[in-house]
């Protein structure tokens, strides 16, 4: 003979179960949050090298210290200010240059990354490409004998960037700025950029990182951003 829980019994029981699924839901977050209130403290203090815990999956090198371009002196090819907060918020591939002459180096390092902008298909209205010099647009020369793409050589850098370089904005920023603002190209000169839609430099690229694995940042940091 099999005996029967009584109504009260069962309406406890599940009572109960949902008084612990509710604790259990609320909790979840709380504790989510002290767990990461306490690594970020100890990320601030020094005490814990998160990144170098847990590694990283990108191909390029993270900046460091962190810089944002609104703190550097920006002019437009027509010598005016710019402000870098006043244009779209976008991914931008940046490519800085030192000197009178944009040398076979530096139109590589154009050239290759208008192919990753181009390559980035639907996704390409979220990026945009700059060149950040320390000279005036007007005081540089294209300095090459031949263009990756095989195409003639244009007679100036102003008319390689019309030409062959459509949408790309050309910039200048003064001497010192320049230096702080990018000390790893200074340290290897065919380093170029990646800065994210609030104006952060992330991220250096060289030669050394190919093509195919910048694309895999790009497509991951896209995939993950709302901008």
């Amino acid at each position: 003979m099999t005996s029967e829980i009584p109504t009260n019994d069962l309406d406890r029981v599940a009572l109960n179960k949902s008084r612990l699924t509710l604790l259990l839901i609320m909790g979840i977050p709380v504790t989510m949050i002290l767990t990461a209130t306490w690594l970020w403290y100890f990320v601030v203090q020094g005490d814990l090298d998160l990144v170098g815990k847990l590694g990283t999956s990108n191909r390029g090198t993270l900046g460091q210290p962190p810089r944002q371009m609104e703190e550097f002196g920006l002019s437009d090819r027509d010598g005016r200010e710019f402000s870098y907060t006043d244009v779209d918020r976008r991914w931008t591939l940046l490519v800085p240059y030192s000197g009178p002459e944009c040398d076979a180096r530096c139109e590589a390092t154009l050239y290759v990354t208008r192919q990753i902008h181009t390559a980035m298909g639907k996704e390409l209205p979220r990026i945009r490409r700059m060149y950040v010099a320390n000279k005036p647009l007007s005081e540089q020369a294209l300095a090459v004998d031949n263009l990756s793409d095989e195409r003639p050589v244009p007679p100036s850098l102003a008319a390689y960037f019309d030409q062959q370089q459509r949408g790309l904005i050309p910039l200048y920023m003064s001497g010192a700025d320049f230096d702080v603002a990018f000390s790893e190209y200074l340290a290897a000169k065919d380093t170029w950029y990646l800065v994210d839609p609030a104006g952060w430099i992330m991220m250096s690229y060289s030669s050394e990182v190919t093509y195919k694995d910048v694309i895999s940042d790009l497509k991951f940091l896209l995939k993950n951003s709302s901008e």
